[in-house]
C-alpha cells in the first residue's frame, strides 16, 4: 500500500493513504434479491447482454489509455434490504450463472457494507453511511419559510426550490409557485430524493430512532468506493479481501467483507472512472445518485492526491466525482 502521509492526533493533518487504481471500473450488475425469483435463465440472459459490452469497453479503454490499460469488473449485491437471504444460495447461483456465460466478475460488493463496514482483523467497523451523511451540503433554498426541516433533519435532498403548495399556505392568497431547478436556464427537471428514513421503535428504549438508508444513498457510497474517494482517519474505508473460492460461503452476509476479490489476477477495484452497465430500471436511481454526489463535500486532500496521480499517468481527471461516472443501460426488468 502506498502512503502519501499517517494519521496523527491533535491539529496535524491526517496522512492520506493511497489506493491502487485501475483506469476504469466496470459494474456488470446491481443484483436485487427479487431478481433471483426470475430464475437462473433470467440472470444468465442479463449476463449474456453484458459480456460483449465488457469486451467493447475494455478495448475502448485500451484505445484511450494504452494497451496496458487497467480495467476491473464488479457487481453489487443487495444484502441490505433483504438481509434475510442466505449467501450460500445467492452467491452460488449468481457466480455459476456468470461462469456459464463467460463473464468474469473481479469484485463483489455488499450493499449493507455501504451502510456499515464490518469490523475485521485489519481494522475497526465503520458507520460509513453516517460518515458520508455528515458530509452532505444541501443547496440553500430560496424563499424558504422554515416550515420544512433541513436535509440533515428531514433526510430529503432536492436540486432546487420546492413547490409552494404546502398546507400552511392553504389559507393564503399567494399564487402557486411550481418547483424550480437551481441553475436551469429554460425548463426545470426537479428532483427530490429521500436519503434516509427514521423508523419508529416498537419499544422506546433509546432517544435515537433506527435509520433505514435509501437505495440511492447507498448506491452513492458504492460509487465513491469505486472511485477511491473515501477515507477513514486517512486510511481507505475498504480494502478488497481475496476470497478462496474453494471455501464454502458463510451463512450470514455480515461474515463477508464489504468488497470481495474473486479474481486473484484482477486489476485494482477502485478506478479513475466508473462505468455502470445496468438495466434501464436503474435510470431513476442513478439520476438520484448524481444529485447526491453533487452535494457531498469530499476531502480536498484525497481529491488532490488522485488528480496528481492521474496527471503522472497522463490521465485527465475531473475534480468532480459526477464527471467521472459513465453509464450504459440495457433492456431488462
Amino acid at each position: 500500500m502506498e502512503y502519501a502521509a499517517g494519521y496523527s492526533e491533535g491539529t496535524d493533518q491526517p496522512r492520506i493513504a493511497g489506493v491502487p487504481l485501475s483506469h476504469v471500473s466496470i459494474e456488470v450488475g446491481h443484483l436485487r434479491m427479487e431478481d433471483l425469483g426470475n430464475g437462473d435463465d433470467w440472470i444468465r440472459e442479463q449476463f449474456r447482454k453484458v459480456v460483449p459490452l465488457v469486451t467493447w469497453f475494455t478495448d475502448a479503454a485500451k484505445v484511450e489509455f494504452g494497451p496496458k490499460a487497467r480495467v476491473s469488473t464488479c457487481l453489487l449485491v443487495d444484502d441490505y434490504f433483504r438481509a434475510d437471504t442466505d449467501p450460500r444460495d445467492v452467491l452460488g447461483r449468481l457466480l455459476g450463472c456468470a461462469e456459464d456465460k463467460g463473464l468474469t466478475i473481479d469484485y463483489l460488493g455488499r450493499e449493507a457494507g455501504c451502510a456499515v463496514v464490518p469490523a475485521r482483523a485489519e481494522g475497526p467497523g465503520i458507520e460509513l453511511a453516517q460518515a458520508v451523511r455528515a458530509r452532505i451540503v444541501p443547496s440553500p433554498t430560496r424563499g424558504a419559510t422554515g416550515r420544512r426541516p433541513p436535509t440533515d433533519q428531514s433526510g430529503w435532498l432536492c436540486n432546487g426550490t420546492r413547490a409552494s403548495d404546502e398546507p400552511a399556505q392553504a389559507m393564503r392568497n399567494d399564487p402557486y409557485q411550481p418547483p424550480e431547478e437551481f441553475g436551469s436556464p429554460t425548463h426545470s427537471i426537479f428532483l427530490d430524493v429521500e436519503l434516509w428514513r427514521e423508523e419508529p421503535r416498537k419499544q422506546q428504549s433509546s432517544n435515537e430512532l433506527p435509520i433505514t438508508w435509501s437505495l440511492p444513498f447507498l448506491t452513492s457510497i458504492w460509487q465513491l468506493l469505486r472511485l477511491g474517494l473515501l477515507r477513514f482517519h486517512g486510511r481507505p474505508v475498504v480494502e478488497p479481501q481475496l476470497w478462496d473460492r474453494q471455501q464454502p460461503w458463510p451463512a450470514d452476509w455480515q461474515d463477508l467483507p464489504t468488497v470481495l476479490k474473486l479474481n486473484p489476477r484482477a486489476k485494482p477495484f477502485a478506478a479513475y472512472r466508473s462505468l455502470s452497465v445496468l438495466p434501464v430500471r436503474y435510470l431513476e436511481v442513478e439520476h438520484a445518485v448524481r444529485l447526491i454526489l453533487e452535494h457531498i463535500r469530499l476531502d480536498d486532500e484525497v481529491v488532490e492526491q488522485l488528480v496528481r496521480r492521474a496527471a503522472q499517468e497522463q490521465v485527465s481527471l475531473p475534480r468532480s466525482s459526477t464527471e467521472r461516472l459513465n453509464y450504459h443501460l440495457v433492456d431488462g426488468r
